[in-house]
């Protein structure tokens, strides 16, 4: 029986397509990366050019001032380098110095390293450890590593040892208290749950207090080895007859202040260098953690 109504073709439903995002063109995203490196570094230069630019006005045309303008700076700073300018005594001899104080540098900040971190780690988690030896630490700690030269040349004589002592003392205590700090700012329910899953006794040491001490640990390195390139300047006053700071005090004898200020920059660059393979290095071992990305 027809019902007079014909039943025409269903209508077919338009396929559903979902939006395609275009592919980021090859190379967009290093190209983003690299511009927002050459900001950074513009920004970071601009406000050194505004201090050479207020050093240049305030002594060019004065002859006789003892700030000498840039540009006998720089040319100090070549002849130090590589000699050709004005052929004296210091003429082609800064990487020997570099060498020298990189050694001292490196080689108290080694043995403060070396000194500082388990005790920290000792002070921080035994009592009877921090009950004995806190105290004393905490009243020479204030000490000046000034105050330490004379009686630095009295112990180890003049020379490198000297050097090397005050070095290690400039190091030694930033280390020390940022890695008790580290060690007494762990969850004490991280040893709880180390102990649950049978780690126990000195073996917390490895598996617990030191990765969470860690980033504590790497800040403190960081700072004692800025310290040890602040005080380089004092440790080579013992008496050594190389590195940077030797040859800043004898330039301060013989008023060659363009010099001073090339020793004082050189410290300064290796100091930045210094500090940022710590960083490099702490980016490394720290990448777990979200304060050291």
């Amino acid at each position: 029986m027809s019902t007079g109504i014909e039943a025409g073709p269903l209508p077919v439903a338009a396929p559903v397509t979902s939006p395609v995002t275009p592919a980021p063109a090859r190379g967009a995203g290093v190209t983003g990366a690299g511009l927002t490196h050459l900001r950074r570094l513009a920004l970071a230069c601009v406000v050194p050019a505004v201090l050479v630019a207020v050093w240049q006005v305030s002594t060019a045309g004065r002859p006789y001032s003892l700030i000498p303008p840039p540009a006998e700076v720089w040319a100090e700073m070549r002849d130090l380098a590589v000699g050709g300018v004005n052929d004296d005594a210091f003429s082609g001899t800064l990487w020997t110095h570099i060498a020298a104080s990189l050694s001292r540098v490196y080689g108290g900040f080694a043995l403060a390293a070396a000194a500082a971190l388990p005790l920290g780690l000792l002070i921080g988690r035994v009592p009877l450890i921090r009950a004995l030896l806190d105290p004393v630490l905490q009243v020479l700690r204030p000490v000046p590593v000034t105050a330490w030269l004379p009686l630095a040349m009295i112990l180890f004589g003049l020379g490198p040892r000297s050097a090397f002592f005050l070095v290690f003392l400039g190091a030694f205590y930033p280390i020390l208290v940022n890695t008790v700090f580290g060690v007494r700012s762990v969850e004490p329910r991280l040893f709880e749950a180390a102990a649950m899953l049978g780690c126990t006794g000195p073996a917390q040491f490895v598996r617990v207090v030191l990765p969470a001490a860690l980033p504590s640990i790497f800040t403190g390195l960081r700072l004692g080895l800025g310290f040890a390139w602040v005080v380089i300047v004092v440790g080579e006053m013992t008496g050594v007859q190389t590195g940077l700071g030797a040859i800043i005090m004898e330039a301060r004898q013989l008023s060659r202040t363009e010099i001073v200020i090339c020793g004082m920059a050189v410290i300064g660059v290796a100091g930045f260098v210094s500090d940022w393979l710590v960083m490099q290095l702490g980016r490394r071992l720290l990448a777990w953690s979200p304060n050291h990305g």
